[in-house]
């Protein structure tokens, strides 16, 4: 099998879950690493790095900017034309089954609660957002014109060991005492083997062919309630909330200020728009096609998430 973004959060552990039941895997991430068979590649980019999924029955493109900022043309480069790019490879190389991995994000910041796959994507001007629901419809076209068989995943927040958006920055932010959400917001979180099981019951069944999934692990928790669980590992009390309109006025002022001093900034009127969402997602398509169950509930997530936090020296 062959993965993009193979060194990535998402992609790494999904090729130990490969490796660990004997499967061959190889990838491409923008940097190589050759004891795990990963070579160097731009995916917006066609290359060399194509050639490496030459035979490989199962590719799963994970690679893609993840951002709810950034430069809307260098995004779609990476999350659109990079995944034409992902397609030519695994056609050529003679690919049964292309997985890619969308978002729930897909369906922007309001839907109707408990949205499922049959309700509309939208775009919305948000860099990611617009360049999830155009990539999925690349892949929907590839599987429609017979190029091969393609299934699309739309993960909700992916959280667990290693995720830098759910769990290494909210931690790094409240040791910096800024981190704060909008009043209200629900958070849908999918923990990463969970999703990774879910991956593997996509590729794996036939009837997933041409299907679109959402992943999460079946439950919507307020946003005071899930972070507040690294402030208690923290031993503080939070998180601080606001109305969305005040934060939203505070996050561009941060923007603005980020941007004058050329800093990354990922405190944006986008991310508070993200966090301050009040639908939920429907997984029964999945249980009910796939047989997807989540396997790690939120206190085993929570407490293999703080041991891994403290061997890094993060907590």
């Amino acid at each position: 099998m062959f993965i993009t973004g193979a060194l990535g959060f998402i992609g790494q552990r999904l090729a130990d879950h490969y490796r660990e039941r004997g499967a061959e895997v190889r990838g491409v991430d923008v940097r190589a690493e050759p004891e795990r068979d990963v070579v160097a590649g731009d995916v917006s980019e066609a290359g060399a790095w194509q050639a490496h999924a030459a035979d490989c029955d199962l590719f799963i493109h994970t690679a893609a900017v993840l951002t709810l900022g950034g430069d809307p043309d260098a995004v779609w480069r990476v999350n659109v034309m990079g995944t034409r790019h992902a397609l030519d490879a695994a056609v050529r190389g003679g690919a049964r089954r292309f997985l890619q991995l969308s978002s729930v994000l897909a369906f922007s910041w309001t839907f109707p609660d408990g949205v499922d796959e049959r309700h509309p994507v939208r775009a919305n001007g948000a860099p990611y957002v617009d360049t999830k629901v155009a990539s999925e419809q690349v892949v929907l076209q590839a599987h429609a014109a017979g190029e091969l068989e393609c299934t699309v995943i739309r993960p909700g927040d992916v959280w667990g060991p290693r995720s830098r958006p759910w769990t290494i920055l909210p931690v790094e932010m409240i040791k910096q005492g800024v981190f704060m959400v909008p009043r209200g917001g629900i958070f849908s979180p999918v923990y990463v083997d969970n999703l990774v099981h879910g991956i593997a019951l996509a590729a794996a069944v036939d009837a997933a062919a041409g299907e679109v999934f959402v992943l999460t692990d079946g439950v919507g928790i307020p946003n005071e309630e899930f972070f507040g669980r690294y402030f208690a590992m923290l031993g503080r009390n939070g998180p601080r909330t606001l109305p969305r309109g005040a934060l939203t006025s505070i996050a561009r002022c941060v923007d603005v200020v980020a941007r004058l001093r050329r800093q990354e900034n990922e405190m944006s009127a986008n991310s508070v728009a993200y966090l301050a969402r009040r639908g939920t997602y429907s997984i029964e398509k999945a249980r009910r096609v796939l047989r997807f169950a989540p396997q790690v509930d939120m206190e085993e997530g929570f407490r293999r998430t703080e041991a891994w936090l403290h061997k890094e020296g993060l907590i």
